[in-house]
């Protein structure tokens, strides 16, 4: 079986990836150019000369460059669907591209949705529709983690008891794959209840949406695990330099880092454990945390999933369940106290705070 994408939001192609884009739309064609079935039919973007730019690069016809999606949708109707938009659309682009009657599968950026609320119908309306919902949280295809959670499950490190990690930017953009990694290797459990506070005291907006700028979390999962997390965007050495790593597993007979953060810019393997009464020893791992080629990856497995019928790692009940400890730590911080979960809220509690000024962030300096 051959299957048809289409891409929506192209976006630009930047010299300089940063808070405007990582031209994530053109790695999500790359990755699909790389699945022997699957060929990419067109794309939409409401600036016409991006979605030109990108049939370009891709070999598109014009008949399948078009700047409504809706339009494309009815056009196409294609089979495979990338979201490469800013996330306050995600959900209502997700939502009306479930409800066409045309697309077998989706895959989102991350992260999920702007509102709690957003994320949950989407999940909801894909399993409803019979649509393979994926969110790109690619680093679970990473040597490094793969081999982590290998070393776990052999009983490396004993039984696990705590998950950790250190996050840049923020719980929201950046944290989204931290979260999502802490679940990968506590095998998917829900979580029980969280704790958190943040700092948000100048404007941190990342694809038009705000991060807040340090956070503290405690978590624990239903099957007693406990995560203790920390974010820092100003660089400032926050809460998130007492972690120094990207995550890291705990266990009864040992500590296993991957992603590991040196002193002074030190740099150290991508993976390393320390079982008990020992010295850190290296991990060999092909690669570290960040690579295009775990978006090829990634597009291949979701790909991979569709034609056998089977459920996808990166499906958005697993991504649903990271973004719930996202919320739930803003939800803690409004609440002034413990969340208990299931989450029950609808709204975004970052910027409901902001909306009744309650946060008063600085605004951001023009670049």
């Amino acid at each position: 079986m051959s299957y048809s994408v289409a891409v929506i939001g192209t976006g630009t192609e930047p010299d300089d990836p940063g808070r405007d884009g990582y031209a994530m739309a053109y790695h999500h064609a790359t990755g699909y150019e790389k699945v022997d079935d699957c060929e990419l039919v067109a794309c939409a973007d409401v600036v016409e000369d991006n979605a030109r730019a990108f049939a370009d690069e891709f070999d598109l016809d014009d008949g399948g460059v078009f700047t409504d999606y809706e339009a494309m949708l009815e056009a196409v109707e294609p089979d495979i669907v990338s979201i490469c938009v800013p996330p306050a659309v995600h959900a209502s682009i997700a939502l009306d591209c479930i409800r066409s009657g045309v697309v077998d599968a989706i895959h989102c950026e991350k992260p999920m949705a702007d509102t709690y609320g957003g994320a949950r119908e989407m999940t909801e309306a894909a399993d409803r529709h019979d649509v393979q919902l994926t969110f790109n949280h690619q680093r679970r295809f990473s040597d490094a983690v793969r081999t982590a959670k290998d070393l776990l499950e052999e009983g490396e490190i004993g039984d696990l008891r705590r998950v950790e990690f250190g996050a840049p930017v923020g719980i929201f953009d950046y944290g989204s794959h931290s979260f999502d990694l802490c679940n990968y290797f506590n095998d998917e459990t829900a979580g029980e209840w969280v704790l958190g506070q943040i700092d948000y005291s100048a404007e941190n907006i990342l694809f038009g949406t705000h991060n807040e700028n340090q956070a503290i979390v405690h978590w624990e999962y239903e099957n007693g695990v406990h995560g203790v997390a920390a974010s820092d965007s100003t660089g400032t050495g926050g809460p998130a330099s007492a972690f120094a790593c990207h995550n890291r597993l705990i266990g009864t007979d040992g500590v296993i880092e991957v992603g590991p953060e040196g002193d002074d810019g030190e740099e150290l393997p991508a993976l390393r454990i320390r079982r008990d009464g020992g010295d850190w020893e290296t991990i060999e791992t092909k690669d570290g945390l960040h690579d295009w080629a775990f978006v090829d990856r990634a597009i291949a497995e979701n790909v991979r999933c569709l034609r056998e019928g089977e459920t996808p790692e990166l499906g958005a009940e697993n991504a649903l369940r990271a973004t719930e400890l996202i919320f739930a730590t803003w939800e803690s911080s409004r609440r002034r106290g413990r969340v208990d979960l299931p989450l029950s809220i609808d709204d975004n509690p970052l910027q409901a705070m902001l909306d009744a000024g309650d946060l008063t962030p600085a605004p951001m300096e023009e670049e």
